[in-house]
This record gives structure tokens, C-alpha cells and sequence, in this order.
């Protein structure tokens, strides 16, 4: 007679609802965090919160609500919510809680290289010396731009993380890793302004005091106003560049317009992950490229026929 073997049990399947706040708990980056939660959020107005987490075990019906949500975003708009749908199922597979892939009908899509995102020195310099808007808005500017650091990293700096007289300051890089940033003279001639004496709180504030359900750690207890978010950072300088440049820019672009006049200027490779926080020289690639600007200006000294 043959042997009997128990088969083991699988895990309870958690409520949709459950399932995605389990899913997000591990996700430590509040940037990463908020992007994903945009998938979810409206995966559930499909589903329906109450769901059972193998509502989604149908690939067709899922393939069909994603394609229907995001067909015609661009290709690095689908490729981010395909990284949130893809993480988050792998996830839930791991805790036994889907069996196979739902997600088996969708498909990266390509995107093409862009070569154009850093912004030009005199750019940087309209961009940077112009005085007109708020102390807070020009420090971090010049801060992210100096240091390179990802928006999320300067916006989540309290006063107590800041080394003034050495010019640096202990940050958290994407993925949750601790490290330094340091700034250069431009910054340090603004923060002190900006601090006005403060010891405490949040670097960069809002103009008003903070509503009654904002996080303690996120509000100033000298003035009561809040952390600025990564929103409105994002609204100001867009506005300030379409003034300034007659185009919408990102403050991303400026760390890497950071990283690669850097690069231009010779610094090498380790300098360079240092100065961004990239543990893969392959990331780091994208942003550690001369700009047109650059390359025309390096092939003009080289001219043969140069006098």
C-alpha cells in the first residue's frame, strides 16, 4: 500500500484591502509608496475592497483593467505601474496567498533613451540666481542641485540631521540606506536665513500652520507650520522654470543636471556614486552622461584646424 502524504495548508487569503496594506508596510520609501498606492487604489474601485485576493487570479479580467487604466500613458508611466503590480504579486505569492502570476498578460513596454534631461549651466544659472522667488523654494533648489540629492531625500531633512559647519548632512537615499550629502557655498549662504535660528523640525516648511492630522514628526513645534510636500516642492519649480526658461522642467533634472556637469568636469566614478547614492555604476550611467553642450564644446578645443 502506498504511503499517504498531507498536503500542506495553504495560507488564509486576505481581503484585497488586507492584502495591499500588508503589501505597502514593506515598502519602505514614502516616494516608491505613494506612486504604488495609485495601482491599488484603483484596483480596488474595480474589484472592490471587501475582494478576495483571488479576484485576481483571472489574468484576462486584470490584463484588461490595467490596459483599460493606463493604455495611453506614455511608456514609463505604464512601466511604473507595471513595477508596483508586478512587486506586489510577487509578494503576495511569497506569502502563499496566489498561486500563479496574474499578471501573465501584460508586458513591459519600451521606452526610448533620453539623452536631453540635464538641464544646460547658464539654465542652471538663470535658474538659480534669480531672487524673486521665496528663501525656502531657493534653498532647496541650490541644495538639490549641489548635492545631487533626490528631491524626497532634501524634503525629508530635519534641522538636526544638518552638519552646518562642515556643510553636509545625514539623509535617507532611496531604498532606506542612511548617508551624507554636502552642499556647497551657494547653500550655505542661504540655509542660515532659512533656519532663522531654528533647532528643531522640519528643514523646508509651509507658509501656514499644519492641520491637527499631520504627523508629529512632519510639523515644526516653534511655528506649527508642516513639512512641505513633495507635491507642492514639484508645482513651485515647475512654475519657476516655465517663468524663467519658457519650459516646464522637474526637480529631478536638477540632480541630473548635478551629476552630469560633474562628470563633465572630470570626477570619477566613485566620486560620482557618492555624490548621487548609487550602489550600481549601470544606474548611475544614465545620468553621467556630457551633455550636447559639453560634447560640442570638448570637439571645438579639439579641432585641428583651431587657432
Amino acid at each position: 500500500m502506498g504511503t499517504v502524504h498531507a498536503l500542506p495548508a495553504r495560507s488564509p487569503v486576505p481581503s484585497l484591502a488586507d492584502a495591499t496594506a500588508a503589501y505597502l508596510a514593506t515598502v519602505t520609501d514614502p516616494g516608491t509608496r505613494r506612486t504604488y498606492a495609485v495601482v491599488f487604489h484603483r484596483l480596488a474601485a474595480h474589484y472592490g475592497p471587501a475582494a478576495g485576493l483571488d479576484a485576481l487570479a483571472d489574468p484576462d479580467r486584470l490584463a484588461a483593467w490595467f490596459t483599460s487604466q493606463w493604455d495611453n500613458s506614455a511608456p514609463r508611466t505604464w512601466n511604473t505601474r507595471m513595477n508596483a503590480l508586478n512587486s506586489a504579486t510577487g509578494y503576495w505569492r511569497q506569502q502563499g496567498w496566489l498561486v500563479d502570476d496574474p499578471t501573465v498578460r501584460l508586458r513591459m513596454r519600451s521606452t526610448p533613451a533620453d539623452r536631453d534631461r540635464a538641464l544646460g549651466r547658464d539654465q542652471i544659472a538663470a535658474l538659480l540666481g534669480d531672487k524673486t522667488p521665496a528663501l525656502r523654494d531657493r534653498v532647496l533648489w541650490s541644495l538639490l542641485y549641489e548635492t545631487a540629492a533626490r528631491a524626497e531625500e532634501a524634503l525629508r531633512l530635519d534641522v538636526r540631521d544638518l552638519d552646518m559647519p562642515t556643510r553636509t548632512a545625514r539623509t535617507r537615499r532611496k531604498g532606506g540606506a542612511r548617508d551624507v550629502i554636502a552642499w556647497q557655498t551657494g547653500t550655505a549662504r542661504l540655509l542660515p536665513r532659512l533656519l532663522a535660528g531654528r533647532r528643531t523640525g522640519p528643514v523646508f516648511l509651509t507658509e501656514r500652520r499644519a492641520r491637527p492630522s499631520v504627523a508629529v514628526a512632519d510639523v515644526d513645534p516653534t511655528t506649527g507650520c508642516a513639512r512641505v510636500s513633495y507635491r507642492r516642492a514639484a508645482e513651485l519649480f515647475e512654475e519657476h522654470t516655465v517663468r524663467v526658461l519658457g519650459e516646464k522642467a522637474t526637480l529631478h533634472q536638477l540632480r541630473h543636471s548635478s551629476l552630469t556637469h560633474a562628470a563633465e568636469d572630470g570626477a570619477s566614478t566613485p566620486m560620482l556614486m557618492a555624490l548621487s547614492g548609487h550602489t550600481s555604476v549601470r544606474s548611475l550611467a544614465k545620468y553621467a552622461r556630457p551633455s550636447a553642450e559639453a560634447l560640442a564644446r570638448w570637439q571645438a578645443e579639439r579641432d585641428p584646424a583651431r587657432r
